[in-house]
């Protein structure tokens, strides 16, 4: 069966959100190896979105911002070329190779888990509590960074019991960000 991976960035004061951190090379490269040893990614419909607005675009023409680094192309690349599945009951379609995932939740990861080829990957917030909620979540990684961005949304906020993880990977980058990597303790 696939492990559902979920990897996400956060502060130390546990803000998750995207703004709340500083990406560099260094994080982008980290992040697109995840995306590159995955079979397919899985996505709430507000971090679909998100997503797209930020990466399509690049991904497909290969042409960035002035703004941007040209360090964030591996990562554009990637996600671009990723298979995605879009949980959602409100949108009517997504395209950018994805598909929708309808249905009971449980039963439809299971489906997507049973199938063959490497991990899946879950990002986001609001979709992984519910997943960790039914236990569906095979590896917890959590990029901590050194800062403390005092607002956020927070990780597994209403979470309705705790789930015990246990250590299996440690890193750091050259931040000082560390990459931790646990598994649910079953």
């Amino acid at each position: 069966m696939r492990p559902l991976r979920y990897s996400i960035n956060l502060t130390l004061d546990g803000c998750c959100d995207h703004r709340g951190i500083e990406a560099d090379a260094e994080l982008h490269r980290h992040h697109a190896r995840n995306l590159a040893d995955a079979v397919a990614l899985l996505f709430g419909w507000v971090t679909y979105q998100m997503l797209e607005e930020a990466w399509r675009e690049r991904g497909e023409t290969g042409v960035m911002p002035d703004w941007a680094e040209p360090w964030v192309m591996p990562f554009a690349q990637t996600i671009h070329a990723a298979k995605k599945y879009v949980v959602s009951t409100t949108l009517e379609q997504v395209d950018w190779n994805a598909e929708l995932l309808r249905g009971d939740l449980h039963d439809a990861v299971q489906r997507l888990k049973r199938g063959p080829g490497k991990a899946i990957f879950v990002g986001g917030v609001t979709l992984p509590r519910a997943l960790a909620e039914l236990g569906l979540i095979d590896e917890y990684e959590f990029v901590v960074h050194p800062r403390l961005a005092g607002h956020g949304p927070t990780l597994f906020a209403g979470l309705s019991k705790p789930v015990d993880l246990k250590l299996v990977s440690q890193g750091q980058l050259d931040s000082g960000a560390l990459v931790l990597r646990y598994e649910p303790r079953r």
